[in-house]
């Protein structure tokens, strides 16, 4: 029976087969992505919360308001 390579192994073997300052290039550009993908994310998120409160559907109050609308 032949064994299916997941994606990532395969990827990791790809990366080994560099040379170490290639494998710190990719390393560093993957960085930047992962960064930058998580900047357009907060960006949605806080777009979001913009509309949310334009439409009035934000509450607030203390914790302790929070703890009781929990509770109920």
């Amino acid at each position: 029976m032949i064994e299916k390579i997941s994606t990532l192994q395969q990827a990791l073997d790809l990366v080994e087969a560099l040379d170490p300052e290639e494998q710190a290039i990719l390393v560093n550009i993957i960085s930047k992505r992962l960064s930058q993908q998580r900047r357009n994310d907060l960006l949605k998120e806080v777009a979001q919360a913009r509309k949310d409160y334009q439409k009035g559907n934000v509450k607030r109050g203390s914790v302790a308001d929070l703890m009781t609308e929990l509770d109920e």
